[in-house]
């Protein structure tokens, strides 16, 4: 049974190891023997990983780590490397070996060595155990820095091993551990299949024949730069079965030799066998070689360097395990160390020694060790022939004294990994030990069989006592402490010591015996006895001569040793001098020239939002211009004459601003009048005879300028194109002023004189603002401080403008009128008591005091004479017509003259003077009896003057009443009472609890949603910054970009959930239908273009955290060695010991993750800029198109997080239900979307509003207040557009009122104007999307509402007012039993068509259901005497007739702004029973955050509680 199983294992084996040629499977199966694998399975049948590549080195003596697991030995217990080094192994070199030992059996050691093991390749996740050099080190720190560390990186260690003390860090063996020629063949399959040429069996060749091809891909050679000149790249190194079988010349040559030695067997083997194929002639070319390599490593080489033969071979031992073991690994190389001289020399096969050519152009005796490490295209071996020499002379060439000593080309010079090209090779391999966990040397003594030195000088009398001393004193005297590597050299001498060569040899016959395929095992059937024995012969001088084709006795015939007499001696020992010095140690900066770069890469990126915003701007100016061009084009273009005899010339209007084209004229009524380039007129100026009118001419730079003073008036400075034109112009005044008896002075003085003695109108502007701040100063008795800080010369100010007079055109700017206005003339006609046209301070005080100070007699009286054109003291019906028409001018005329009329009729009736034809002032102040109130407070409204001379009108506002049956419900005194005791007692505290109870109450869904998904976002980020702080697989990338990574994780999980269900907010189909459901008690669905806006928001200053996270990954990743980015990515790295990282750019724009998150952001800045408030209402089309770009942004998402360069794809977990929701949404609306529907009415109305009645599509059910998206067949079908309906759900048809704010709307109203012919009128279609819920359609859903409509904001109410009377009408129960509607208007003439609305409601409102307030906020402030006196009017009017002198409707029309406070405040004391009250604005953004302070300054209250909801446009 056992046998049977023995041969199934065989078979098996066999099947596994032999393999098909792929040129052709004949030839693999002629051979008759086991074909050995590359990789080193299944040597050994039972146990198939000995000695495999990657399997764990197996150790001699248990492993001594400081945790007894993994975590080395540190500076706590052991001495630091670097001082070890230089105290134990720092000495003389130029010693020869005591045995006289060749360089060539040295650098062939190495070249087993890396047949057999391989752990200089770092592990993953990084680890390091960095080397702390001592301060004022002289090769490492000679600036005494004493911050320097040499880094070391922890080697690659099995996985399955460092998980307890009884199962502690193994390393791995990256070669096969077997004598099997891998650092000739590979150790894989893959490997050898790179080196072959596949063809006669051969190694494949560069150029030269001699020599293999370059290290290029797929072969993972180890390309470390050249330390002394800082060469890069693959080129000038050669593919070689050895990873690091470039490292330096001389192991190259041995690698050359064995490479030229394959082809050599291959090429005889083709000429004996003609009918072999490729891989028969490469397959027993490759036995051949291999046994060649056996027989000359044990049986020549490890006899020379131990001086032991190895015991006799007694056949295969498959029980006995040849794993190499870590002592094996320090005690063999650390021993070479010893060996290898400063320099090697070069001969040729007649003795001759060369000069070796250095870099610099000098010449030196032999190649300098220190400056030969990866060097690339050596000049002294760039030949075959160049190659023979180096072999030649280092057969030649007696090695370093076998001791403790290791020369500076090693301990001071080696080649360093990291940013330091150079490192100490003792120190390295110290920490090495330390790394594996190499016992004490006392242990492995003690394991071994050996007898511990009983002292520090028992360790080896021949060494140095102040070196033993030294060593001592690194391990405090502790003997015990000292470690297997300086130990093992401490008591070697002249060969290697006991312990290293027990271990050693050890090792050999442990590969010799345990190897299936050793060549003399005959059981293997590889070879018959006559070619075993024909191996056993075969020593490195044949394989030198066969290779070289040197002459036989130009070589010694062992040449591991130089013996006296063998042919070609040495001319010296060698020593560092006269050879070139070792290149010192140069800091590499892997960020070195990318600092600016760099910067300004993130500088550019900054700016993407800049850019966007900029090109922003430019869209948004040529929307502009278009929108002007539009406008134009809808108004009736009026043609004016030109101006006869207007002299064109430009005005100066200062030292700082542009002059202005202007033309003059000089009218025959005495007027000068100055136009503009449209003809508008600018200036008028009424000249009266005496008047002296100075002219001032420039008599320098071409004499163009012009000064004209006229008295008491600011003056005019003209400039002409010519002296011509000017001299044309002061004739033609000249004239003028003769004709009209006007005096004319003319100077002549240099133009600067003439521009500083111009006084501007700006100028003009302080002279008039200290004469009225001193005017009321005086009405009110206002000190001097209070009435403003003058200038310097105050006082001569003061007498300035104190003299100055006003003209009628200055009089009607301080009052904000036009100078042609009826009250001016009126007013300034009553004021102007000389009658010289202008006013002075004496004038104009005497006015001031009786409107500042008078009673209502005084005022009623003032405006009595003001009116009384005829001065015969009686107001006829005539001149009160006047009287008010002056009045109604204010609000642009917005009653025709038959409602004037109609309004002094009814004036004159309810006084009981509807017989009199003309007033005296006692009637005209009887008719004013019932508002001595508005009268006493009013005031003339100067334009300019502070609030410091306004008396406070805060108070008085008009509060509503309650309606007509309506009873009064009046709180208990005893309640009312107690409330107001507990409000004064509240504290500080208590009102901020009041007040976060009130907010609460009114927004506590909105803070719940936003909790939970702050909360989501919050835990997503917190669930990724533990993972990869505390549980991510170790990869290395925590240790290396902590902060970050946790940053750029932790936002990238968070903008995947935002980026996500931010898709949900726009789902307006579904909102709609959940907003019906019960859900809408849990979340306001009204709110989701604010939530959508947030989520916006939120996600774009985590997408900038992300990117901040990335710039700082980048650059630490820019800044890391190869080695640590091929643990972060290896799926993107592969550690080749080049060490230079990418640069930032290949971050940024040369991999997916990079160029596509560079995209994401400039797409996002697009996105944001073009959806701002500013450019949202300047170009809406330029918002629609750009918010269309989430299609890419969401693909760039996808990619950017499929990539999987840190992680795996996230994105999907969160994308797929929202986009899936989304997709649906779409659809639903794309059915809806492709419906054309006719429009039935068209009819522009003003104010640039256009009313649109269309058919009510089948099945369209909507609520009042809700809205619908429009595409106009005729200007695209992809641009919608949202518009609120203003019919109500009961009607038959659809209709839109849709304010021309805009590009599209404009077009929109062009499309739909009526056509000029009589023809039938087909109006484009259009296709409807929608209807959408918003908050406005809960109205119902409160006893008490309140609607605020601003401007075109007043259309969804529209519907609402409909709907509501219709349903009281048909007698429905509703839970609103009151709605307030507060109409805030520039001018009702705005929206006209509302008006009719509002009339059809109050027509059909028989139950007193709604009332209206309309404020129109064209008119001035409502104490100011032309508004108080329609004030005075609107309250009479309304008094009689039961109906607005403006509007024509029941509603109570108020001037100003509405006071939303105290309106709310009377809504209470109206409605004390109510407890919730709810609000529902719509309109500018100002209006409804004053509607918005306003509910929340009432809910402070412990009473009724206002319930926001909001939309502005």
């Amino acid at each position: 049974m056992l046998r049977a199983k023995s041969e199934a294992l065989v078979l098996l084996g066999a099947l596994l190891i032999v393999r098909l040629d792929p040129a052709g499977g004949r030839d693999a199966f002629s051979l008759s023997w086991e074909v050995q694998r590359y990789d080193g399975w299944f040597n050994n049948l039972r146990h198939h990983e000995r000695g495999a590549a990657g399997v764990r080195l197996q150790r001699l003596v248990p492993a001594n780590y400081a945790d007894g697991v993994y975590q080395a030995l540190g500076e706590s217990l052991l001495p630091n490397p670097r001082r070890l080094s230089d105290a134990a192994m720092r000495g003389r070199a130029g010693q020869a070996s005591r045995r006289n030992r060749t360089v060539l059996g040295v650098f062939f050691g190495y070249h087993v060595l890396s047949d057999l093991v391989s752990v200089e390749r770092p592990g993953c996740p990084p680890e390091f155990l960095n080397i702390p050099i001592p301060p004022g080190d002289p090769v490492f720190d000679p600036d005494q820095r004493g911050d320097v560390v040499l880094p070391f990186q922890r080697s690659r260690w099995d996985p399955k091993t460092g998980q307890s003390p009884s199962n502690p860090r193994d390393l791995t063996n990256e070669v096969t551990g077997w004598l099997d020629g891998s650092a000739i063949y590979g150790s894989s399959h893959s490997w050898s299949d790179a080196l072959r040429s596949f063809s006669g069996g051969q190694l494949a060749s560069g150029p030269d024949p001699a020599f293999p091809r370059d290290a290029q891909d797929p072969l993972l050679m180890w390309t470390a730069p050249d330390p002394a000149t800082g060469q890069r790249g693959p080129q000038g190194l050669y593919a070689f079965g050895a990873e690091r079988g470039n490292r330096e010349p001389f192991l190259q040559a041995l690698g050359l030799l064995w490479f030229r030695y394959h082809n050599l067997c291959a090429q005889r083997l083709a000429l004996q066998h003609p009918h072999w194929g490729d891989e028969e002639l490469f397959q027993h070319a490759r036995k051949r070689v291999i046994a060649t390599y056996q027989n000359i490593v044990l049986y020549e080489w490890l006899p020379s360097f131990l001086q032991k033969t190895p015991p006799e071979y007694k056949g295969y031992r498959s029980f006995l395990d040849p794993s190499i073991s870590p002592e094996f690994l320090v005690a063999s190389e650390q021993f070479f160390s010893t060996m290898v001289p400063p320099g090697v020399y070069m001969r040729n096969a007649s003795c001759h020694f060369q000069v070796v050519l250095n870099k610099d152009s000098s010449s030196s005796p032999a190649l300098r060790v220190c400056n030969s490490y990866w060097i690339r295209e050596n000049p002294n071996l760039n030949s075959a022939q160049a190659v023979n020499h180096l072999l030649l002379g280092m057969a030649s060439q007696i090695a370093e004294l076998e001791d403790r000593i290791v020369v500076e080309d090693l301990r001071d010079y080696w080649p360093g990994p990291g940013k330091f090209p150079r490192t100490d090779y003792v120190a390295s391999s110290i920490q090495r030990g330390r790394d594996m966990g190499l016992p004490s040397y006392s242990q492995v003594l003690l394991a071994l069989g050996f007898e511990t030195p009983r002292n520090w000088s028992h360790i080896n009398p021949s060494v140095d006592p102040q070196v033993l001393e030294a060593t001592a004193a690194l391990y405090s005297q502790d003997l015990s402490r000292l470690e297997l590597l300086p130990g093992g050299l401490l008591e070697s001498h002249g060969d290697p010591g006991p312990l290293f060569s027990t271990i050693v040899l050890d090792q050999f016959v442990r590969l010799r015996d345990g190897d299936r395929y050793w060549f003399e095992n005959t059981g293997n059937g590889l070879f018959s006895m006559e070619e075993i024995s024909e191996i056993r012969n075969t020593t490195l001088w044949d394989v030198l001569v066969a290779v070289t084709n040197v002459d036989p006795s130009a070589l010694q015939p062992n040449v591991f040793f130089w013996h006296e007499g063998a042919p070609c001696p040495q001319p010296q020992q060698l020593t560092a001098k006269g050879l070139p010095p070792c290149v010192l140690l140069t800091e590499s900066d892997y960020f070195e020239g990318s600092g600016p770069g760099f910067g300004i890469t993130i500088v550019v990126l900054c700016c993407l939002p800049l850019v966007s915003l900029l090109v922003s701007g430019v869209v948004a100016y040529f929307r502009g211009r278009e929108r002007k061009k539009l406008q134009k084009k809808g108004k009736e273009s009026v043609k004016k004459e030109p101006a006869k005899d207007a002299v064109p010339a430009m005005e100066w209007l200062g030292p700082k601003q542009r002059s202005y084209p202007i033309a003059i004229q000089l009218l025959p009524d005495r007027r000068l009048q100055v136009l503009d380039r449209c003809l508008s007129v600018l200036r008028t100026v009424q000249l009266r005879p005496p008047q002296q009118v100075s002219l001032i001419l420039s008599n320098n730079r071409g004499s163009h300028a012009l000064l004209l003073k006229i008295p008491k008036e600011y003056d005019l400075v003209l400039l002409f194109k010519f002296q011509e034109e000017r001299d044309a112009f002061v004739q033609q005044l000249q004239g003028f002023c003769e004709c009209w008896a006007l005096g004319l002075s003319v100077a002549k003085v240099d133009a600067k004189e003439l521009f500083r003695k111009a006084v501007t109108k700006q100028q003009r502007g302080r002279i008039l603002e200290v004469f009225f701040r001193h005017l009321f100063a005086q009405v009110l008795d206002i000190g001097q401080a209070d009435a403003g800080t003058l200038p310097l010369d105050s006082s001569q100010k003061v007498r300035e403008a104190l003299m100055c007079e006003l003209s009628r055109a200055e009089f009607a700017e301080s009052l904000g009128l036009k100078p042609q206005d009826m009250f001016v003339e009126s007013m300034f006609s009553l004021a102007d008591k000389d009658g010289n046209g202008y006013l002075s301070f004496r004038e104009f005080l005497d006015i001031l005091v009786v409107f500042m100070k008078g009673s209502p007699e005084d005022k009623s009286r003032l405006m009595f004479t003001m009116y009384d054109l005829d001065a015969n003291g009686f107001l006829s019906k005539d001149e009160f017509f006047t009287m008010l028409r002056s009045f109604i001018e204010i609000s642009n005329n917005c009653l025709s003259k038959a409602q004037l009329a109609e309004v002094v009729e009814s004036m004159f009736r309810e006084s009981g003077f509807q017989n009199k034809e003309e007033l005296t002032w006692e009637d005209f102040h009887f008719m004013l009896r019932d508002h001595d109130s508005e009268l006493r407070c009013t005031q003339l409204c100067v334009k300019g003057i502070g609030d410091i001379f306004k008396p406070n009108t805060s108070g008085r506002v008009s509060f509503i009443t309650r309606t007509p049956g309506e009873r009064a419900v009046v709180a208990p005194p005893r309640l009312y009472t107690e409330a107001l005791q507990e409000k004064m007692q509240r504290g500080l505290l208590a009102q901020k609890l009041q007040h976060y109870k009130r907010f609460m109450e009114n927004y506590v869904r909105h803070v719940m949603c936003i909790s939970i998904f702050s909360a989501i976002c919050v835990g997503l980020f917190a669930e990724r910054a533990y993972y990869y702080t505390f549980v991510s697989p170790p990869s290395g990338i925590s240790e290396t970009t902590q902060v970050g990574i946790v940053l750029s994780r932790g936002t990238a999980a968070s903008v995947s959930f935002m980026f996500s269900y931010i898709l949900l907010t726009m789902c307006r189909n579904l909102i709609t239908f959940l907003r019906e459901t019960f859900l809408h008690r849990y979340v306001p669905f009204d709110a989701a273009v604010d939530f959508h806006r947030w989520i916006a928001m939120a996600a774009v200053v985590l997408a900038i955290l992300h990117s901040a996270g990335h710039v700082v990954n980048v650059y630490i990743f820019s800044v890391s060695p190869l080695s640590l980015l091929a643990c972060i990515f290896p799926t993107v790295f592969v550690n080749d010991g080049s060490k230079l990282p990418q640069n930032f750019y290949w971050w940024f724009f040369q991999t997916v993750p990079g160029m596509t998150g560079v995209l994401l952001l400039l797409v996002l800045a697009i996105m944001y800029v073009f959806a701002s408030h500013h450019f949202r209402r300047r170009s809406f089309r330029g918002f629609w198109l750009t918010h269309h770009l989430y299609i890419l942004l969401y693909v760039l998402l996808i990619i950017h997080g499929s990539f999987a360069l840190i992680q795996l794809p996230r994105f999907h977990i969160f994308f797929l239900v929202p986009a899936l929701i989304y997709v649906g949404d779409k659809l639903v609306s794309l059915s809806r979307k492709k419906v054309e529907i006719s429009v039935v009415k068209a009819e522009l109305l003003p104010s640039g509003v256009t009313h649109l009645r269309f058919q009510r599509p089948q099945g369209f059910e909507y609520k009042s207040g809700q809205w619908v998206r429009i595409a106009c067949l005729a200007l695209g079908t992809t641009e919608y557009h949202p518009f609120t309906l203003t019919s109500a759900p009961h009607e038959d048809t659809l209709s839109l009122h849709i304010r021309a704010a805009g590009p599209w709307t404009t077009r929109l109203r062009e499309t739909y104007s009526p056509p000029t012919g009589d023809g039938c009128v087909r109006y484009p279609k259009l296709y409807l999307d929608g209807p959408f819920g918003e908050g406005h359609q809960e109205w119902h859903k409160f006893e008490v509402s309140v609607l605020v409509g601003g401007g075109i904001g007043v259309t969804p109410f529209a519907s609402i007012l409909k709907d509501l009377v219709f349903k009281s009408s048909l007698g429905s129960q509703m839970l609103c039993k009151k709605i307030y509607f507060i109409w805030v208007t520039r001018t009702q003439r705005q929206f006209e068509w509302l008006a009719d609305i509002i009339r059809e409601v109050e027509e059909n409102d028989h139950q007193d259901l709604v009332t209206v307030h309309i404020y129109i906020t064209q008119l001035a402030e409502k104490f100011d005497l032309r508004t108080t006196m329609l004030y005075i009017c609107e309250r009479h009017f309304q008094k009689v007739l039961n109906r607005s002198l403006f509007t024509g409707l029941r509603s109570t029309t108020h001037f100003g702004r509405p006071p939303f406070e105290p309106f709310f405040n009377s809504l209470r004391e109206v409605h004390p029973q109510v407890r919730k009250i709810g609000v529902f604005s719509c309109g500018p953004p100002g209006m409804t955050e004053n509607v918005e302070k306003a509910c929340q300054l009432i809910n402070r209250q412990d009473q009724a509680h206002f319930v926001h909801h909001y939309e502005n446009f």
